[in-house]
């Protein structure tokens, strides 16, 4: 039989021997920013087309966002102005017809010397054949 050595530990020392993880120091990362370090790295050199791209969507995103809000005023702003005119419309309308009425024209044709006629009208019947020349003899 062969002698190798093998070394058998007990459960005790095996819990012993994992490695040990170091706790993370949350002032690195901030430092780090605060010093503007990531800056100087070339991962960052080498993204600078892809955050050149990332800052001009973001750009485009306001100036939609802006778009979009000035389109809304300028909607509500004719929906508001189109009120306006309905309303208008109607008073108009209705002014129109009030002078349209018999009594109105009546007391206006009055202010100018016009009286308004006492005879009922009455139909005028004309009947084509009776001043034509016909040469049906």
């Amino acid at each position: 039989m062969n002698n190798t050595t093998a070394t058998v530990f007990p459960d005790a020392l095996q819990e012993e021997l994992r490695p040990v993880k170091k706790k993370r120091s949350l002032s690195k990362p901030i430092q780090s920013l605060l010093e503007g370090e990531f800056l100087s790295r070339e991962g960052v050199v080498n993204n600078l087309p892809y955050l050149a791209f990332l800052a001009i969507i973001a750009i485009i995103y306001i100036a939609n966002t802006f778009y979009a809000e000035k389109t809304f005023k300028e909607i509500e702003a004719t929906k508001i102005e189109l009120k306006e005119l309905r309303y208008q419309y109607i008073t108009t309308k209705s002014t129109l017809m009030y002078l349209s009425k018999q009594t109105a024209i009546a007391i206006r044709a009055k202010e100018l010397g016009l009286t308004e006629t006492k005879v009922p009208p009455y139909k005028i019947y004309y009947s084509s054949l009776a001043g034509t020349d016909t040469n049906n003899e």
